[in-house]
Formats: C-alpha cells, structure tokens, sequence
C-alpha cells in the first residue's frame, strides 16, 4: 500500500530513463493480450459498480471484496494505458494482474472508505457532469470506465501531447520532462474523476492539476 494521501485516490509514476526511440510505434500491438483481457474486465468493473450502487444505497458501504476488484482493474488499466497509449512512460510490459506491483513504474491506490454517503450515490453523476465533460475533451470518448480511448493524435489534448513527447523521443532520444509533468497531472485528474464517478470516495475530486509522478503528500 502506498503512504496515507491528501486525496483518497494516489497515483504514483516514474519516467523511465532508458526509453527507446521507436518502441512506441510498435506497443499497441504488444499489448493486444492486455485488450483482449480488459474488455471482460471493463465490463465487469460496470457490473460490480453497478451492484456497489445498490450496496450502498441500502448499507451505506462498498463491499470490500468488491471494491478490492474494481481498484485492481484501474491498476491494470491504468499500467497498459501508460505502458502503450497515454504517456508512454515505460518500455516495461505491463504485468497481467489485479494486484498493486510496487516495482512497476506506475502505481495506483484508493483508500478503502468504511463508510459512504446513501444519499450522494444517488447524484454523483450530476455533481461530476462539469469534470465529465472537461475529461471528455481531453481524452476524447467517455464512458463510465473506459477512460482512455484508443491511442491517436486525435484522441484529445492527452493523446496529442503523448503524441509529441514520443516524437520528440524519436528525434533526441530524450522525453520531455515538462511534458512528462503536465500528462500525469491530466492523467491523475481523470483517474480522481473515474474513482468519484464508479462510487468509489465520496470526496469531490478537486478542480486543479497536480503535476509531476509523485503524488502530493498530505498537508
């Protein structure tokens, strides 16, 4: 587990040093086992959340055991979307488990809540609409889990900017720091914003970026 954060949900990322020029051209298709395997895990994420909702309503939790489940489909998620769509951040192949890898350079975790509001389940999906929409320009196509569409120069500000950071690779050798920063803090964003939206924290994901690969520390 990762140190208690300031936000419910902790995203923690490493840029790696030995990136390749060109390996990025060719990812999508290493990981094609990856897709085929989160498009039964996307759709059970649905499914449990959908269940949590009802969990909820009537006892005011999330079954742990399920809550267990939809985190580790984020950090699968998550690690193939960094590895080959957004950001691009590793030449590492993504590992094919539910469960946090402390050694892969990124890290998702959501604290568990031991309790969550009965009534704001009922209107989560209102109050984050302002922040679905931003996200759905940034990224592009929005559904309830899958976050990141398909890796394209025209899917959203985040595709285009992962875009020109591994073109920028491919001609220097060297990842754009900056560019680095400014991705992880959209990519943060959207991740806080799926976990509110999938009934995960009853804390409001904050209107700001927070750049960089660690995540802030408590206050």
């Amino acid at each position: 587990m990762l140190s208690s954060p300031a936000y419910p949900l902790r995203v923690e990322a490493t840029l790696d040093p030995r990136l390749t020029r060109w390996m990025w051209l060719v990812k999508w298709i290493f990981a094609i086992p990856h897709y085929i395997c989160l498009v039964f895990l996307q759709t059970a994420f649905l499914l449990v959340s959908l269940v949590a909702f009802f969990c909820i309503l009537i006892t005011g939790r999330y079954p742990r055991p399920l809550f267990d489940f939809n985190v580790g489909v984020m950090r699968w998620n998550t690690r193939v979307t960094y590895y080959c769509s957004v950001v691009l951040g590793t030449d590492e192949y993504p590992p094919f488990t539910l469960k946090d890898v402390p050694t892969y350079p990124v890290r998702v975790d959501i604290a568990y809540p031991e309790r969550l509001s009965r009534w704001l389940v009922l209107v989560k999906w209102l109050l984050v609409l302002p922040q679905l929409l931003i996200i759905g320009a940034l990224v592009s196509t929005w559904t309830t889990y899958r976050y990141i569409d398909e890796y394209s120069p025209f899917s959203g500000i985040m595709g285009l900017l992962s875009l020109i950071a591994v073109v920028v690779l491919a001609f220097t050798g060297r990842y754009p720091r900056g560019l680095f920063d400014f991705l992880m803090g959209l990519f943060r964003w959207t991740l806080r914003v799926l976990a509110y939206a999938s009934l995960m924290t009853d804390s409001y994901p904050p209107l700001r970026l927070h750049p960089g690969g660690p995540d802030p520390s408590p206050a």
